[in-house]
């Protein structure tokens, strides 16, 4: 190999058709110096010193360097330093290695191999035809019940493909998949913190190469309809140039379809206008349609005015998905069944993860096997699977509410690399009726368009009919139920017969009485016919409706009804 004239940007490591560049950014003051290990081995076989300037980056270039035999680290005067722009490391292979790593054991590896996409480009789907999945990747499968080859890693993910597209998702977005040191004081199970974000994380990689692995789980993600959004928090150190070379570069190397950024620290309104970023989803957690509908769904008081913004929300630029529960929370399932955290696993006299919860046990704190509770906790959920899918922002689930996963009332399973913190999927044998339940309201939503518009509704009317196209009634047609003690809501999605929608009426009761509520006259010639409700999930044919002017609706139950032309009964 021989050493040429190198420039200072791009930072990182960069294959320039016969060269490799070095470009690292070193304090005014510092001696610096490459370092280059034959793959596999822990001493140098080479070093060059730094001796190009600009500001402060530090540049140099070589030629007839063989990528795939050697990798890489710098010495910055008596200190061995992993490139903070290393596209993959090496020595991190092992996931949890606790020893004492020697200062030449992990290096950053020249990724240079060339990848077969076969033709493979980000998705692009409309937000509103979006159904998000949020999962870890390695406690997605590395439960044994997940039965893969392959348990906690990209791979395994890959083998659950068939089952993503069963369930009705079309979109994943994965917790940090860059290299984090997952050991410490208590184990980094999520992955937040100081890491190596251009670097896919090897130890989520079956065969040690997480670069490679990555990019695979994407093409065979996409080759399935299902975009893929990697969760990027960063950290308030992270510089905004960084954060901008970062997205670029998995967007550009990894066919990335999106990003789930830390507003705090991510410049929103630089990324947004980059052009390179145009057609990525940037997306960040905001919790208001969560704590709205979980206080909703327990039966809090003077919710409705609340409960309406958010079911007809669609945010332009935010960038937002609607959902009941995330990784930092309660699952569905715990939701439903603890009034109070019980993170004492954690190691922190249970002081740590979210004090508010706006849970409900139904009336027994944990496992319980009362017939009356065990009832109402079903009801719950599946009322929480109606508010989060007939919403009109994008919904997201949390990776195994879908047959009703517990974290034993762990609300914050950051350390939890255990069954604790695994998707235990014997559930969905135990919890069938739910999964299939969860799957048909999927299906309900993408069958009935006005539960996914492209845009927000504005309650004006714009049909020649002169009904509103979403409108608001309770047990009097056309009136808000908007006093304080009101637990319950109807509303009305009048549809656009030119795009050959129809019309839909959803009736949310979520007090301990039932209700009556009024419906909104059809035009001649058609019916209300209930096509879904909490109980049944989604009929396979429309019952009509003897009484079309108001349907009875029970205590804690959400009924959905369609507009349809009338049959002779």
């Amino acid at each position: 190999m021989k050493e040429i004239q190198g420039q200072p940007l791009p930072l990182g490591v960069t294959i320039m058709n016969e060269k490799v560049n070095f470009s690292v950014e070193v304090p005014k003051g510092k001696t610096c110096r490459l370092l280059l290990y034959h793959a596999g081995e822990e001493k140098p076989c080479a070093e060059f010193e730094f001796k190009e300037a600009l500001g402060t980056v530090r540049y140099l270039a070589l030629q007839e360097l063989e990528t795939e035999e050697y990798e890489y680290n710098y010495q910055i005067d008596n200190h061995i330093v992993i490139d903070p722009y290393v596209k993959g490391l090496a020595g991190r292979e092992t996931w949890g290695k606790e020893k004492e790593l020697q200062k030449h054991e992990i290096r950053g590896r020249i990724c240079g191999e060339s990848y077969d996409w076969e033709g493979d480009r980000p998705l692009n789907l409309p937000a509103n035809e979006v159904i998000a999945y949020s999962l870890h990747v390695r406690g997605f499968t590395k439960h044994p019940s997940s039965k893969t080859a392959d348990r906690g890693t990209f791979a395994g993910v890959i083998e659950k493909i068939p089952y993503l597209k069963e369930l009705g998702v079309n979109q994943i977005h994965c917790m940090p998949v860059y290299e984090f040191d997952e050991c410490g004081r208590r184990r980094n199970y999520w992955g937040y913190g100081e890491a190596y974000f251009f670097a896919p994380k090897s130890a989520y990689a079956a065969s040690g190469d997480g670069v490679k692995e990555l990019k695979t789980l994407v093409k065979e993600c996409h080759r399935a309809g299902i975009e893929v959004v990697l969760e990027m928090p960063f950290t308030q150190d992270t510089s905004k140039l960084m954060i901008l070379e970062c997205l670029r570069y998995y967007c550009m190397e990894y066919h990335i379809d999106g990003f789930i950024l830390n507003p705090f620290h991510s410049p929103m309104d630089v990324l947004r206008s980059d052009p390179v970023l145009k057609n990525c989803k940037l997306m960040i957690h905001d919790l208001g349609f969560q704590t709205v509908m979980r206080r909703f769904l327990k039966g809090d008081e003077g919710m409705v005015t609340d409960v309406i913004y958010w079911l007809r929300h669609i945010p332009k630029q935010e960038g937002t998905c609607n959902y009941i529960a995330n990784h930092s929370g309660f699952t569905l399932n715990d939701l439903v069944s603890y009034d109070g955290r019980h993170n004492e696993m954690n190691g922190e006299n249970n002081q740590d993860g979210p004090e508010y919860n706006y849970s409900w046990n139904c009336g027994a704190e944990g496992p319980t096997r009362k017939k009356a509770v065990v009832d109402l906790r079903d009801r719950q959920m599946r009322n929480a699977v109606m508010l989060v899918m007939l919403a009109q922002g994008t919904p997201c689930l949390l990776a195994g509410d879908e047959f009703c996963n517990t974290q034993k009332g762990n609300n914050n399973v950051y350390c939890q690399d255990n069954p604790v913190g695994w998707i235990d999927w014997t559930r969905i044998e135990k919890h069938g009726a739910f999964f299939s339940f969860v799957k048909s309201i999927i299906r309900l939503r993408k069958k009935y368009p006005v539960f996914m518009p492209g845009e927000e509704m504005t309650g004006m009317s714009y049909s020649n009919k002169g009904v509103p196209d979403v409108s608001y009634h309770g047990e009097n047609a056309w009136r808000v139920p908007a006093e304080v003690s009101s637990r319950q809501l109807g509303v009305y999605y009048s549809g656009d017969e030119k795009r050959g929608e129809i019309p839909c009426y959803v009736a949310y009761n979520m007090h301990w009485l039932s209700h009556s509520f009024a419906l909104p006259a059809l035009p001649k010639d058609y019916g209300w016919y209930r096509v879904a409700s909490t109980q049944e999930g989604v009929l396979e044919q429309g019952e009509y409706l003897k009484n079309q002017r108001s349907v009875e609706v029970k205590e804690r139950t959400i009924i959905v009804i369609a507009g349809m032309k009338n049959e002779k009964h």
